[in-house]
């Protein structure tokens, strides 16, 4: 029997005038763990909605150990053997992780009762070799990497013998990364053929057999991965010879730059405590941390989403009168969330209806929204951030990851701010948008902007800020700059107390 598991011929999807996909080839072994590599809007994502029969082909074929079918749903999938952990978290909130976990099985039971008892404990089996997650919490109450390994859960139950994971550590701690990995491995192992969809390139060279690479809907290669080189897969992505360099840096002295934004005793119940920092124009400022350490939380009190934090925030020199978030984005203080399914985008509203949703009264009159000035006002962020899109009045739903980060920042600079915190700003964004979120950072700092970045991706905050404050438990436990500014020191202060670090030697 042939090593051949799935192929897909000469398939091709069109959404109206956009051609997302054009007369596409793929090949999945047995056992192999199988990497996709492109930018946003190459077509990967849809390609995997079609092998997952969420979308259907206009032409083309899929096969599955050399017979055609068609894929007409996911239930169809499933039945196939072939299971999809979405890039985007699909739970139902309101119930719990068990329940999450076996939808799919209790929907099919032909039994009128659930055994629910029966089901958090096959449940809590499957999320021992995970992480420490309850099976009776409700999902809502969980974080995102929480949610993110309750998806994971959620396909091993399938027994598939294709397991597609659409940037599946985009929100996982490096320990949630690794026991993924050695999971993904595992079933390799066993046969099980996988997929693995990552803008990481030390993933995709560090975990995967074979990589595949699509650019502007159509396949352009397929390397084995020991005979490529990460240079060579970044090229291919973007049909160009990539400088992938970041930005460069704040020129001259930044301590002696005039302050932006200062902040003094910070606090908030159980959250963090006594912060202290100084945001000087032209710099980009990092957070660099632990997921779970804190960050966020600080960033949230700052900008009064926590409403409940104390302590003095000053801007432009003048004491920040703010109770409220909307009171905050008026004096100049916009905050992107990490979660931009949930708090960062309206989904089903148009692109244009989003990057005015701050503040409505900019592109209306009279209680009116005038459209054109809406329309406006997003067809000139959009040009500025290469949005790609058919028109600013389509649904924000219908644009890829990288898009809808982009719609996100967009969001943001409506309001001409005068901070921004910026959460994970590049999170399941591809390399070339990477490259353009970056230069847009540099620019907005350049032009007298403060930028606040938190990212867990330790070569970004190296590579795009100026100085980076580490967060250990909710408090800022050392500051890096210049040569300092390394993976080792970063890490070790998010590690180590701050008595320790200053005992070890660790650089201020």
């Amino acid at each position: 029997m042939s090593d051949v598991i799935l192929k897909v011929s000469h398939l091709s999807k069109a959404f109206g005038a956009i051609q997302a996909l054009r007369d596409v080839q793929f090949e999945l072994r047995r056992g192999e763990i199988h990497a996709l590599a492109g930018e946003n809007g190459a077509g990967k994502s849809t390609l995997m909605n079609i092998i997952d029969g969420i979308l259907q082909p206009d032409s083309g074929e899929i096969s599955l150990d050399g017979r055609p079918v068609r894929i007409s749903s996911p239930a169809a999938a499933q039945r196939l053997g072939i299971g999809l952990v979405h890039q985007e978290i699909a739970l139902c909130p309101d119930i719990t992780v068990a329940e999450n976990i076996f939808m799919a099985a209790t929907n099919a039971s032909r039994f009128l009762l659930v055994d629910y008892a029966g089901l958090h404990r096959r449940a809590a089996e499957i999320l021992s070799g995970l992480g420490d997650i309850d099976p009776s919490a409700l999902v809502r109450s969980l974080s995102i990497s929480q949610q993110q390994l309750v998806e994971i859960a959620k396909a091993l139950t399938l027994d598939c013998r294709v397991l597609i994971l659409d940037e599946p550590t985009a929100a996982l701690t490096e320990k949630e990364a690794t026991v993924l990995f050695a999971i993904m491995h595992r079933l390799a192992a066993e046969g099980i053929a996988i997929i693995y969809i990552s803008h990481r390139m030390a993933e995709i060279f560090g975990h995967c057999d074979r990589v595949s690479v699509f650019r502007d809907g159509q396949y352009v290669v397929t390397h084995q991965v020991a005979e490529t080189t990460p240079t060579d897969i970044v090229n291919a992505m973007v049909g160009r010879v990539v400088d992938n360099r970041y930005p460069a840096k704040f020129q001259g002295d930044s301590l002696a730059a005039p302050a932006i934004l200062e902040v003094e005793n910070l606090s908030s119940p159980g959250l963090f405590s006594d912060v202290n920092f100084t945001l000087r124009r032209g710099e980009i400022l990092g957070f660099g941390g632990l997921i779970g350490a804190g960050r966020s939380e600080i960033v949230k009190g700052i900008c009064r989403i926590d409403e409940t934090a104390t302590g003095t925030v000053r801007l432009e020199g003048k004491p920040l009168d703010a109770r409220r978030y909307q009171q905050s984005i008026k004096e100049g203080l916009v905050y992107l969330s990490e979660d931009r399914k949930g708090d960062g985008l309206f989904l089903d509203m148009s692109i244009a209806a989003n990057v005015s949703a701050l503040r409505l009264g900019l592109v209306s009159k009279g209680g009116i929204i005038d459209q054109r000035r809406e329309n406006q006002q997003a067809s000139d962020l959009g040009r500025r951030l290469n949005l790609k899109c058919g028109h600013v009045r389509q649904p924000v739903s219908a644009l890829s990851g990288g898009n809808q980060q982009k719609v996100a920042i967009a969001k943001m600079l409506s309001v001409n701010p005068k901070v921004i915190f910026l959460d994970e700003p590049t999170r399941g964004v591809d390399v070339g948008a990477k490259l353009e979120i970056h230069r847009i950072l540099r620019d907005l700092a350049n032009a007298g902007v403060g930028i606040v970045v938190i990212s867990s991706e330790l070569p970004e905050l190296i590579g795009v800020c100026d100085r980076v404050l580490v967060v250990r438990e909710g408090r800022i436990n050392g500051v890096v700059s210049g040569d300092a500014m390394t993976e080792q020191n970063i890490m070790y202060l998010a590690s180590i107390d701050a008595e320790q670090a200053r005992a070890g030697g660790a650089r201020p």
